[in-house]
């Protein structure tokens, strides 16, 4: 039970011979048995994909319907058109997390409410419908909460952006992923909740040996690194990266990649306990910056003369001008947030004396397509990473979706080292 595709390609071989009561009976068997969340839905989700399969056959027990394919011929070859393919059975209405306004004005983490009403999410043709197990907790949805950092235009206006579940239903225009998979996915919305869309191009499979609560902790930081650290300022081997706040979400997720390509690490964290934590994950030089000033501590690790070669920075404010300090010749320094300020007075000279390249970049509102190319690099050099355990999402504390306020409040008090999930309940 803890591999469900292993589970589901032995079910699919006995499904292939034997009939229609023995099959559900083997399928009853299944499910009837005590498991933990993350094994209980994959192999309710395997069992019901194989039903898919013989459905059709069947007159009558099972109201799943598999993808559909209408086929033509056009210049000798066979043409398929594929419709929209969902379960029959998905209910009405479903639990969400909202943010109430009138039960706390001010938009702390206590505004956060589980409402049960709430329709499902309409699938999009490129998009497709995931039953949520789990629901990673972010930074932007801090903002968001507050009002900081609203939803794309057209999209769910529900927090969280990144996900782990099964595919329930897919759109007429999706190649990629099927019903019955299990995937992690970024989302650009809607991720507090029973059911949530995403378009393919962002889903994944669950990295082997993952778990659903683990593989929830990976997309929205995995994209996020691998787009700027590795995409944009093309950090390589044997190159010095430094990223501040290296006990969170990011840096616990930049640390563990830079070192897995062959670089260096230098992060900043706001305790002895989260430095420690920051080393553990391999990080070379760890910087208490509550005692330590991290310029002076650089500068005496790297020597004379040197500087780091990529910046990854969310913090902003005066820390803009004070990371210019310790860039090298050559330098890329990317900006992903401004916990500090956006707004700062800067000498620029140190640009054009060590030829340094500033960027900056948010993912929420990119692409589909972009998102879909981060996601093919991510399976293709990250992947592996995962599989092998070289790298590995660090998932800190697990709330229930009720309890969305307590992981947004550990967060905004600095408590979380690595990750928060939420678990979100199964429909009855």
């Amino acid at each position: 039970f803890g591999q469900a595709n292993e589970r589901r390609k032995m079910l699919r071989a006995s499904a292939s011979a034997s009939s229609r009561p023995g099959m559900i009976a083997a399928v009853r068997a299944l499910c009837a048995q005590t498991l933990p969340h993350d094994s209980a839905l994959q192999v309710r989700h395997a069992s019901r994909s194989i039903l898919q399969d013989r459905a059709q056959s069947w007159n009558r027990g099972f109201s799943f319907s598999s993808g559909l394919e209408a086929a033509g011929r056009k210049n000798g070859r066979r043409a398929q058109q594929r419709h929209h393919s969902t379960f029959a059975s998905l209910p009405e209405r479903q639990k969400c997390v909202v943010v109430d306004s009138a039960k706390c004005p001010v938009l702390s983490a206590q505004s956060l409410v589980v409402v049960a009403d709430q329709v499902l999410p309409q699938v999009a043709d490129g998009d497709v419908l995931i039953e949520v197990a789990y629901a990673g907790v972010n930074a932007p949805d801090l903002m968001q909460r507050q009002g900081k950092y609203p939803a794309p235009k057209g999209h769910s206006s529900i927090l969280g952006l990144e996900v782990s579940g099964v595919v329930v239903a897919v759109g007429s225009k999706t190649s990629r992923v099927q019903v019955g998979d299990t995937v992690c996915a970024l989302t650009p919305g809607g991720g507090y909740a029973q059911y949530c869309t995403a378009p393919e191009g962002s889903c994944l499979p669950l990295p082997a040996g993952l778990s659903l609560r683990e593989a929830a902790a990976v997309p929205e930081t995995f994209f996020t690194v691998w787009r700027n650290v590795f995409m944009t300022a093309g950090l390589k081997a044997d190159e010095t990266l430094l990223v501040h706040g290296g006990a969170g979400g990011i840096g616990s997720t930049a640390i563990q990649l830079a070192k897995a390509v062959g670089a260096s690490v230098i992060t900043t964290a706001g305790s002895d306990e989260k430095c420690a934590f920051c080393r553990e994950l391999g990080a070379d030089l760890a910087i208490n910056y509550q005692t330590q000033d991290f310029v002076a501590e650089v500068k005496a690790k790297l020597g004379k003369g040197r500087g780091v070669d990529v910046l990854l920075d969310m913090v902003g404010g005066d820390y803009f001008q004070r990371n210019l300090q310790i860039m090298g010749t050559g330098g890329r320094h990317v900006s992903i947030a401004f916990r500090k300020g956006s707004s700062v007075t800067v000498d620029l000279l140190p640009l054009l004396l060590r030829r340094l390249t500033l960027s900056g970049s948010t993912l929420r509102h990119q692409s589909a397509a972009y998102k879909m190319e981060i996601a093919d690099q991510l399976k293709e050099h990250v992947w592996p990473m995962l599989a092998s355990g070289a790298v590995k999402p660090r998932v800190d504390r697990e709330y229930a979706l009720e309890e969305a306020g307590r992981a947004h409040a550990d967060l905004e008090q600095g408590r979380v080292k690595g990750k928060v999930v939420l678990a979100v309940p199964r429909v009855a």
